[in-house]
């Protein structure tokens, strides 16, 4: 329909369509993988048919699956691996088994075959990094119990996606060997790559980033080039780009550079990403969509609503209560970017057609779209849900009940009850035991309850919004009942707890801002404390009292 003198005029005109209909994206609160999806579509052979660098759009494309998989890498240190936790990875591998099963099971009742129903299940699986992360860095959430777990998941996902790839790549189509023999060569192949990027890991790469670290740009080139060097090593071996630049990025992962590459390189990787949604979109074929909309429909209502129900369950028995469950799996209601990947590997493979490769690109479209409004909104979500979630809490057996149980331990004099033992809330309980106070500490992280009881803490599993639990607490003996749990919901539903209880002693609860201050104080609260306001004060106390 329209026709351009030049390549570079052709990009330009693709950026200019991406930026208008980006901006529509982010008024509707839209996550941008959609819109420029959309995009694809609007510009290739179904849309304005304005696209003919088909080759350099592909190219573009490639290098930004390449970035993403080695930021991916590079964020996984072996040594901080472990830190993901145990709930981390049960509730990842339980759902990813549990989701693929189930989605297999599905998509073969829905008249796919075998393999075709085997990709659709691996790709219902995945949840969407880039989309989950985004949304809880702006509700400032990834730092909460529920944003690390749902992190960690992560993780754990994008792990088992690599794996994936190397075994999908390894046993494609134009594969003369059997499998055993195809087992044996990946094995072989793979272990001989592993060996000497470990060598060049801890021998080669700290020297030689210790030299060109002197010049940051000089930083940021090598490790493009070592990205895409070992892509294209990666593609050679059969185990395909994607998992040579993800190699690249973990053997960089241990160094002490690897913050300042990755923060450099996340808004290269974010444009080059820009090309593979696009490139994905120009070449879906719009019959497709139309012709597997009902079975898009029916999968899409397996993962917005069957798997956070099974994230959630599998939360409840490691301990976890049910609002961190529940906020947990409402993050992770979505098909993620590499289930497109996914997708489009096995189109590359021969292993399914376009047919396939448009169903779980609609599904990716619809749990994208719905689950974006699921995050913005999920503490709304999570007081709607609150009565079938409570009931669904009180079914499941939970492994960290003792933790919870005031019973088990003998309270006697208790002057202060404390929520919240993170970093704020355990610098506060050692200075209040410090002055002599007797304080009873309350949080809803198991691991961490654990490992205040060793330290000595009288600690207890629970949460602040929970009513039952706080009617269990001996809020006749407390003088202050102190919340270090930042954010109005929690400080209001904590103060309209304690008033039903009757509680007669004084509140204190925690904001980050002003103006969620004067709503706390309205509301009843005795003190409201503001730990970066006081920190500031106390550390400029220090400053003026040195210099006098």
């Amino acid at each position: 329909m329209f026709s351009f003198s030049s390549v570079f005029a052709e990009i330009a005109c693709i950026m200019a369509i991406a930026t208008a209909v980006g901006g529509l994206a982010l008024w509707l609160r839209q996550p941008l993988i959609m819109a420029f999806i959309i995009v694809g579509i609007l510009i290739g052979p179904a849309g304005l048919q304005i696209v003919s660098a088909n080759e350099e759009v592909e190219l573009l494309a490639e290098l930004g699956i390449a970035l993403l998989l080695f930021v991916v890498g590079l964020k996984l240190d072996p040594h901080e691996i472990q830190s993901v936790g145990p709930v981390a990875i049960v509730a990842g591998m339980g759902q990813i088994i549990i989701t693929g099963m189930l989605g297999d099971v599905i998509a073969s009742f829905l008249g796919f075959d075998l393999i075709s129903a085997f990709y659709i299940g691996l790709s219902l699986t995945f949840s969407s990094t880039i989309i989950v992360v985004k949304l809880l860095s702006d509700r400032q959430e990834i730092d909460a119990l529920h944003g690390r777990i749902a992190l960690g998941v992560l993780i754990v996902q994008d792990l088992v996606v690599v794996v994936a790839m190397i075994l999908l790549t390894a046993f494609s189509e134009d594969s003369q060997q059997s499998l055993g023999q195809e087992v044996i060569s990946v094995i072989l192949k793979g272990g001989i790559f592993l060996v000497f990027i470990a060598f060049l890991t801890r021998y080669v790469l700290p020297k030689l980033l210790h030299v060109l670290a002197n010049s940051t740009e000089l930083l940021l080139i090598f490790a493009i080039s070592w990205a895409i060097a070992l892509a294209a090593v990666g593609d050679g071996l059969g185990f395909s780009k994607e998992v040579g630049a993800f190699v690249a990025g973990v053997s960089l992962a241990s160094t002490t550079y690897r913050a300042t590459i990755g923060a450099r390189l996340v808004s290269l990787r974010d444009f080059l990403l820009l090309f593979f949604f696009i490139d994905l979109g120009i070449h879906i074929n719009v019959s497709y969509l139309g012709k597997e909309f009902f079975s898009a429909l029916i999968l899409s209502a397996f993962v917005l609503l069957g798997k956070p129900l099974m994230i959630m369950v599998l939360m409840s028995l490691m301990g976890y209560q049910k609002y961190t469950s529940t906020i947990t799996s409402l993050s992770l209601s979505q098909i993620s970017e590499f289930s497109l990947i996914i997708a489009t590997l096995g189109l590359e493979l021969g292993h399914i057609d376009e047919n396939v490769l448009g169903l779980i690109t609609l599904v990716g479209l619809i749990t994208m779209g719905v689950s974006t409004y699921m995050i913005i909104d999920s503490h709304a979500i999570y007081e709607k849900l609150l009565p079938v979630v409570s009931h669904l809490n009180k079914l499941i057996p939970h492994a960290h009940q003792k933790l919870g149980d005031l019973n088990a331990v003998k309270v006697d004099n208790v002057d202060i009850i404390l929520f919240g033992l993170g970093r704020y809330g355990g610098s506060l309980i050692r200075a209040l035991q410090g002055s002599g106070l007797q304080v009873l500490g309350v949080d809803f992280n198991p691991e961490l309850v654990r490992a205040w009881r060793h330290q000595g803490v009288l600690a207890f599993y629970g949460d602040a919004e929970d009513p039952e639990f706080a009617a269990t607490l001996p809020l006749n003996k407390a003088k202050w009942v102190i919340s270090t749990l930042p954010g109005q919901r929690i400080g209001l539903t904590l103060l309209h707890t304690l008033e039903y209880q009757k509680f007669q002693g004084k509140i204190a609860v925690t904001s980050h801002t002003e103006r969620e201050m004067e709503i706390l104080k309205n509301a009843g609260s005795d003190l409201v404390l503001l730990p970066f306001r006081d920190a500031a004060h106390e550390a400029a106390r220090l400053l003026v009292s040195d210099l006098n």
